[in-house]
C-alpha cells in the first residue's frame, strides 16, 4: 500500500486494511484520529520506529517534552507541532 493509499484509507474506511503492518496500522489510526489505539500499538513496539511513532503521538497531543524524549529514543530530529503532517508522511514513507 502506498503512502497515498494509506492516507486515503484512513480518511474513508471504517477499519484499517488487514494487510497493514503494526507500524502502518498505527499511522492509519493516527490519521483516523484514534490516538489511544495508536498509542497502545506504539507503546508495545520496542523499536526505533515505535519510538518515532510515539514521538508523533505526543507531538499531536501537545506534550512537547515527552515528544522530545521519544524523538531522542528514536534517533530522529525533534519536530514542532507545525510539522505533524509532514512527519506522518515521512514515517509512512519509511514503513511502506
Amino acid at each position: 500500500m502506498t503512502l497515498a493509499e494509506l492516507k486515503a484509507s484512513a480518511l474513508k474506511d471504517a477499519v484499517p486494511p488487514k494487510s497493514l503492518s503494526l507500524e502502518a496500522k498505527a499511522l492509519w489510526l493516527i490519521k483516523k484520529g484514534e490516538w489511544d489505539a495508536a498509542h497502545q500499538i506504539a507503546q508495545d513496539m520496542e523499536t526505533p520506529i515505535g519510538s518515532w511513532l510515539h514521538a508523533l503521538l505526543h507531538l499531536i497531543e501537545g506534550d512537547l517534552s515527552n515528544a522530545r524524549y521519544w524523538f531522542i529514543e528514536a534517533g530522529r530530529p525533534v519536530r514542532k507541532p507545525a510539522q505533524i503532517d509532514e512527519l506522518w508522511d515521512e514515517i509512512a514513507a519509511e514503513v511502506q
